[in-house]
């Protein structure tokens, strides 16, 4: 399916690793111009090189969007070349502690990387694509957003807050022919994810092989209906498409990739 982003320019906040290059990547495959973003200027450019060798047009932009100034710079080069049509918010940080340990101090600092952040790309880029009369903006959301857990509370608030801000934002936007919407992925099979498996499975009873462990620790910490983690390439797939000019109709809209972890009528 052609999805339509020949000619379109991408930015995909957090993008030098993990969701945010697979993102990129399928971007770049659909035809987009992708700005490959991070706070390491060397992977960036790993990535963006990446792209270019599969045939893909990459740019990159570096700099921290948890203040004021980072967000301005990355978006000064963002934009260096030609405005942004496509924002994906992929950007965000992730702290494993429970509410005996976060304080008050990690609430706000997950919420400065995980929301303001996004906020700040929201309000550099999303004017000019009213002005044009098109765009898209993606946040990456979460299934935990709407079914949190007892632990990373300030965690899973900054996805609710995610979610929260994507319809505000669709609302606002009513009528210029911009969308907002969210994609919430499950337990998703990045490297880190894959590590950390393989160290537990010994202490869990997991198994040996990656299959073995894999659908052992499905059923023990993400029980879903299809019995395994996503893929990036999965997340990535639905954002292109929200991206796209085919899903002109949909805004304010979240939509699930997590082999129907979360459960719900809606």
């Amino acid at each position: 399916m052609d999805l339509q982003l020949t000619g379109k320019r991408a930015l995909v906040t957090g993008s030098t690793s993990g969701l945010g290059e697979a993102i990129a990547r399928r971007l770049a495959a659909e035809g987009a111009t992708v700005v490959v973003h991070g706070r390491d200027e060397q992977r960036a450019v790993n990535v963006a090189d990446a792209i270019r060798a599969d045939g893909g047009s990459a740019d990159i932009a570096v700099g921290d969007l948890a203040t004021d100034a980072g967000a301005a710079t990355v978006a000064g080069a963002a934009t260096a070349r030609g405005p942004i049509d496509i924002l994906v918010n992929n950007a965000g940080g992730y702290d494993p502690i429970g509410w005996a340990q976060a304080a008050p101090a990690a609430w706000a600092r997950l919420y400065e990387v995980n929301v303001i952040s996004g906020v700040r790309m929201i309000q550099h880029l999303v004017p000019g694509m009213r002005e044009r009369g098109w765009g898209r903006v993606v946040q990456i959301g979460g299934g935990l957003a709407g079914q949190p857990t007892a632990d990373q509370p300030h965690y899973t608030a900054t996805l609710a807050a995610r979610h929260n801000l994507a319809v505000s934002l669709a609302r606002d936007l009513a009528g210029t022919g911009v969308t907002s919407n969210v994609v919430a992925p499950g337990a998703i099979m990045v490297d880190a994810v894959r590590d950390l498996l393989v160290r537990l499975a010994p202490t869990h009873g997991w198994g040996e092989t990656p299959d073995e462990i894999e659908r052992a620790a499905t059923a023990d910490w993400v029980p879903n209906d299809t019995g395994r983690f996503g893929r990036p390439d999965e997340i990535a797939s639905a954002v292109a498409y929200l991206a796209s000019p085919l899903a002109s109709y949909i805004s304010g809209a979240t939509l699930r990739v997590d082999g129907g972890t979360v459960r719900s009528v809606q």
